[in-house]
């Protein structure tokens, strides 16, 4: 085995070869050892370490090595350490000592002058060899010698330095020696540390043969690069396979047996690959049964050998060795022991996905407790937009033994889910649920459930189709069988059309021969909502809404569209507002999934602060919950949410937020919301902010979009979005005086028949501003007739409202000293509010008002200063559009201050304003 070499030759010249072929990725550390041999072909004796986790290739590392020692002339001795010879006295000495053509001792040393005269022996046998030419000892797995052999390396180890001697040994990263003999005493107290690592991606495709792309990637990151695995992956690839399930039972046997030497290491190393990213230290040792410092050490172990992370949670290094601890479990002790790993989890109050995951595992097992589990975890799945996991959650919910009652509500649960996953399947799911029906009762309070969880677009397509097969069903049983189920879907019907909704009256009549109580609770809804439409005496839609809220029906006010109109009358009614609210905050989950539990009181509650004129914190509420929709993706779908972020549109408008509401409208899809009612209130919500912000002309098409739709609907209720008012308001300041004129009288002749104050103050406050008789008498009687109206009431920003018009015409007309008392209670009512446009307002009024009274004699016409700039720009030819525009007022206001300066100077028209004012004059400062 030698072979005679020059010493003074340079290493990695040509006379020494090439290393091996087949070791992919390995050159830089190949080259490490290689760049050791100069020293011992010189004469002093070098050494190498080679660690690495399990299946790094480190055998296969000492093997090329040793190719290569023997190219470059070594005599090579190789010994491998074994598990199974670690009791063998001197075993890998013996291999050694073989290796280097000496026979062995034919036995171990057993007394002390037997173990001296062995020691010596073998270090004459090395130095004998080592006198011949240079040397190369490996051995593989160091950590499994036996302690004889570790002794004799220990001995010889600082005895041949100056012989050509190379000692290179492998051992496990993190493995625990046993024995007395350290590493640094058989390597020496300087060795060359080499770290194997995981392939890269090249190397990794290379040796699975495949291109280098995604799959490679991925390949390399199931495996960490590691060769043993990747080899093992190999024999298992398959075109399209998912990797996240891949592993190899093998292996997974081969880490338990290991792992026994370990006390409770086998157990935990299957807590941790079952428990997976749930694996929180005190789960694992419940899960292995073992207390908590034996889990500890069992952990530290692994962690050190580099099988498990070293993190706060403990997880396998590789999804692929995971995947084959878990393929070398029987199926059946891992379904129990999933099982009982979501039992942990569910008693620990983990998220129900976490648990449901689990027991998607735990098949072919009866988990009773489960099911309700499974359930939640799909509803939350849906809300996360992963539709496809809800159906496997409720697919594992039909495996256990249900009643006919459960199976069917969780098919119709299940239809849902896969109405977003494939729609073509879901009727057909429908009728597998309606065939289940084995009680009227119990029938017909799923389908409702239905119906109240799906609220949007398509979704409430779906439940209304599937109540009409179950009505259909149940109809056989008479009136009390289906009216529950036929109260919703009447309301579904009128809130998913865009046309009117289905003839009440028809309806009505099935409530006839029904005196059940709760019967008689959805029948005074109804009632209340036909007189809301048909815009009647908001006394009897306030009764019937307050029959309905006497009973124990909560899911009468759950639904959209009886919700949204619903909040919109009970706004002006606290006490009515209070019981509505602790109707709406049960302790129990919504039925639809996309609200949060506790947002249908919160938003209750926002919209009758926001009717009151408390802004801000009308503000905080809808912002709250506006924050929650976005968190579940519900802000642009679901009916709640949309009518949450139109409300807080408008109040942001009102605050003066005009950015924050430009943001949140930015964010909505229109189109995604055509179906729904609550898009009327959007549009109108847009419309207010785009005539607020200085597009008149298309908020002005908002709101009458916003009204043709609630007209088409067959709305009449002037409360819901006052809609005439703003457009009459806004076509007043494009100057089309009759369009405005017309709209304000539609919108008083409603509310005065609707009878609310906050509503009346509101169409008599529009009234005011758009009628002109000439000299604004009829204008200021409308306002203060409409300060009147709400003074009386909660409604302090329409308060404001009209306060600041009345005012500002007051001082219009003259009545300077009038004007300031209207403007002072405008200017406090406005800041208490939050109003701030309004309160800008109000404030230049009022100082213009008070500048107005200290120089009333500035003019000897009696004018104010306004309004003689005016009057002499119009003597002088101005048209009241050039005046506007001079002046940055609107054409309305220059005609109020021309009116004005008439009746002072008892003129009829602008023909007469020149020998009036004496004088054509121009104005100071222009």
């Amino acid at each position: 085995m030698h072979t005679e070499v020059n010493p003074e030759t340079p290493f990695g010249g040509p006379s020494v070869p090439k290393r091996p072929a087949g070791l992919l990725g390995r050159d830089s550390e190949l080259g490490t050892i290689t760049g050791l041999f100069r020293n011992a072909l010189r004469g002093r004796a070098t050494s190498a370490v080679v660690v690495g986790e399990f299946g790094m290739g480190k055998s296969s590392m000492l093997g090329a090595a040793g190719e290569l020692a023997e190219a470059a002339g070594f005599t090579v001795a190789i010994a491998a350490a074994s598990r199974l010879e670690t009791h063998l006295i001197g075993g890998v000495g013996r291999q050694l000592l073989e290796g280097l053509s000496h026979a062995p001792p034919d036995r171990g040393p057993r007394s002390e002058q037997d173990q001296t005269e062995a020691l010596d022996a073998f270090f004459h046998a090395v130095r004998h060899a080592a006198e011949q030419g240079p040397i190369f000892l490996g051995i593989d797995n160091i950590h499994l010698a036996d302690p004889w052999s570790m002794r004799c390396l220990a001995y010889i180890r600082h005895r041949v330095e100056h012989l050509p001697v190379m000692i290179v040994l492998t051992a496990l990263i993190g493995q625990l020696q046993s024995g007395e003999v350290a590493l640094l005493e058989m390597s020496g107290c300087t060795p060359a540390t080499i770290r194997l690592r995981g392939l890269g991606t090249r190397h990794a495709a290379e040796f699975l043969r495949i291109s280098l792309g995604r799959f490679a990637e991925e390949c390399r990151e199931v495996t960490g690069g590691n060769p043993y695995l990747l080899g093992a992956l190999r024999r298992r690839l398959a075109p399209g396979m998912d990797l996240g399930t891949a592993g190899s039972a093998m292996i997974g046997e081969v880490l338990r047996v290991r792992m026994h030497e370990y006390t409770a290491a086998p157990k935990m190393l299957e807590a941790v690959a079952i428990l997976g990213e749930d694996a929180t230290f005190d789960l694992l040792a419940r899960l292995a049964g073992v207390d908590e410092i034996t889990a500890l050490e069992a952990i530290d172990t692994m962690v050190r050998a580099r099988l498990l992370t070293n993190s706060h949670r403990p997880a396998l290094t590789y999804r692929f060795v995971r995947n084959s601890v878990l393929a070398d479990m029987p199926l059946t002790t891992r379904a129990v022991t999933q099982s009982r790993a979501a039992r942990l989890l569910h008693d620990a109050g983990a998220e129900p996905e976490r648990v449901g995951t689990h027991l998607l595992e735990a098949t072919a097992i009866r988990i009773p407790w489960a099911v309700d589990v499974l359930r939640l975890a799909a509803r939350h799945s849906v809300v996360a937009g992963d539709p496809a996991l809800a159906v496997r959650f409720l697919a594992r919910a039909l495996e256990e033994r249900l009643s006919e009652r459960k199976r069917m509500a969780i098919l119709l649960q299940l239809a849902h889910a896969e109405f977003h996953c494939d729609p073509d399947a879901a009727p057909a799911r429908v009728r597998e649920a309606v065939d289940h029906i084995d009680d009227r009762e119990t029938a017909a309070f799923a389908a409702t459930a239905m119906i109240l969880s799906l609220c949007c677009g398509p979704d409430a397509r779906l439940a209304i189709n599937s109540a009409g097969q179950f009505a259909a069903r149940l109809d056989a049983g008479g009136p009390d069988a289906v009216w529950p189920l036929l109260c919703m879907t009447y309301l579904a019907e009128a809130g998913s059309r865009l046309g009117p909704p289905p003839d009440f009256r028809d309806f009505e009549q099935q409530w006839a021969p029904l005196n059940d109580p709760a019967a008689q609770q959805s029948r005074s809804g109804l009632l209340a909502l036909d007189t809301v439409r048909s815009g009647k005496s908001s006394a009897n839609a306030v009764r019937h809404f307050g029959d309905a809220l006497s009973g124990e029906q909560p899911e009468l006010f759950e639904q959209p569209y009886f919700f949204t109109l619903a909040t919109a009358v009970l706004a002006d009614e606290a006490a009515l507002t209070d019981k509505l609210c602790q109707v709406l905050d049960t302790e129990r989950l919504p039925w639809d999934f996309h609200v949060p539990k506790g947002a249908l009181a919160t938003l209750a509650r926002g919209i009758a602060l926001h009717a009151g004129g408390d802004l801000v914190r009308a503000s905080v509420h809808y912002e709250s919950l506006v924050r929650q929709f976005d968190e579940r993706g519900a802000t642009g779908r679901c009916p709640i949410a949309v009518l949450c972020a139109a409300r807080l549109i408008e109040v942001s408008v009102d605050l003066g937020r005009h950015d924050v509401a430009s943001a949140l409208l930015n964010r909505i899809d229109f189109g995604a919301t055509q179906a729904l009612f609550t898009h009327n209130y959007l549009l109108y919500a847009r419309g207010r902010l785009r005539a607020a912000s200085g597009e008149p002309e298309v908020g002005y098409e908002d709101l009458r979009g916003c009204g043709r739709r609630l007209e088409h609907h067959g709305m009449r209720f002037p409360g819901f979005a006052p809609w005439r008012a703003h457009a009459a308001r806004t076509a007043l300041a494009l100057g089309r005086t009759d369009a405005a004129a017309k709209l304000a009288e539609e919108d008083l002749a409603a509310a005065e028949h609707w009878g609310t104050p906050r509503i009346l103050g509101g169409a008599l406050t529009t009234a005011g501003l758009v009628r002109d008789d000439g000299v604004g008498e009829e204008a200021e009687r409308l306002l203060t007739k409409a300060v009147e109206v709400l003074g009386g009431s909660t409604a302090k920003l329409a308060l404001a409202e009209a306060l600041t018009e009345l005012g500002s015409l007051q001082a219009r007309r003259g009545q300077n000293e009038k004007a300031i008392v209207t403007l002072r209670r405008a200017t406090q009512s406005s800041k208490h509010c939050g109003a701030r446009p309004i309160t800008r307002r109000a404030a230049e009024a009022l100082r213009d008002a008070r500048t107005s009274l200290s120089t009333a004699k500035d003019n000897e016409h009696g004018l104010t200063k306004q309004e003689y700039r005016v009057a002499v720009m119009a003597s002088q030819g101005l048209t009241n559009r050039e005046i506007a525009e001079s002046l940055h007022l609107t054409r309305r206001t220059v005609e109020l201050h021309l009116s004005g300066a008439y009746r002072k100077l008892e003129i009829t028209g602008r023909t007469e304003l020149g020998s009036a004012l004496g004088r054509s004059q121009r104005v100071d400062g222009d």
